[in-house]
């Protein structure tokens, strides 16, 4: 009969199609039939529940992983500078150890020949003190030669008379009023035998004496002869002006 009446054609009462559809409580677990439950977390929906721990082990393992390339590149950095500063250094070392031997070279070198040039003056200096010493010596040896040996003008009368040529003629002997007496003793066989006159000149000085000929003149003066002996040295200092030390000239002579 039910069958019958569910016959098409044959709608179904309202009241019962009402009673047919499920009821909304009726998805509800009762409390008693669960074992185990937890809390509902906002923050789990989409899964997020389940991958929280791994992905903040993750993103850790990311951090650590940034940190350490970080320090690696830091480190990196680290002894790239050191070895670029290191090698800066030993460049401007080595520029600056060629400027320094430049300049002590140069300042060395102008300091050498300042003293080069000193001592060359210094040498000199020296050279000239001791010519004007020998030249001094010199004078006082002579002086002390013509004091202690007055003869000695005989030998210069002599030796002047010997240079004149044989065919000289009209020979006059010039010499020092104090010469005059050992010149005619010590050297009168020359003068006699060259037919020469003997003649006192005041304005010699002792020790030397003056020979004039027909074809020339010996000049054999006490200053002559010394200009020629201290021009072999390379000096022209003249002979004291003639006087009683050196047996010249004397007032009323």
């Amino acid at each position: 009969m039910t069958s019958s009446s569910r016959q098409p054609g044959n709608p179904v009462p309202p009241a019962a199609a009402a009673s047919a559809r499920p009821s909304v409580y009726s998805r509800f677990i009762p409390r008693e039939e669960l074992s185990s439950f937890s809390a509902w977390d906002p923050g789990d929906l989409g899964g997020a529940t389940a991958a929280g721990p791994a992905a903040q082990a993750s993103g850790e393992a990311g951090r650590a992983g940034v940190a350490e390339q970080l320090a690696e590149q830091l480190l990196l950095a680290r002894q790239s500078g050191y070895q670029d500063g290191y090698r800066d250094g030993l460049v401007a070392l080595e520029g600056f150890k060629q400027s320094f031997a430049r300049q002590a070279t140069s300042q060395v070198g102008a300091l050498l020949q300042s003293i080069g040039g000193q001592l060359d003056a210094l040498q000199e200096e020296m050279a000239k003190a001791l010519v004007q010493s020998a030249f001094g010596l010199a004078r006082q040896v002579v002086r002390s030669e013509l004091a202690s040996r007055p003869e000695a003008a005989a030998i210069v009368a002599r030796e002047a008379i010997d240079t004149l040529l044989l065919s000289a003629r009209h020979i006059t002997l010039r010499v020092h009023p104090d010469d005059h007496a050992h010149v005619a003793e010590g050297a009168g066989d020359v003068l006699a035998a060259r037919g020469a006159r003997l003649v006192v000149d005041a304005a010699l000085s002792r020790g030397g004496c003056l020979v004039e000929s027909d074809i020339g003149v010996i000049d054999a003066s006490i200053e002559t002869r010394w200009l020629r002996a201290v021009a072999a040295l390379g000096g022209q200092p003249p002979w004291p002006a003639a006087g009683p030390a050196t047996g010249g000239p004397r007032e009323g002579g």
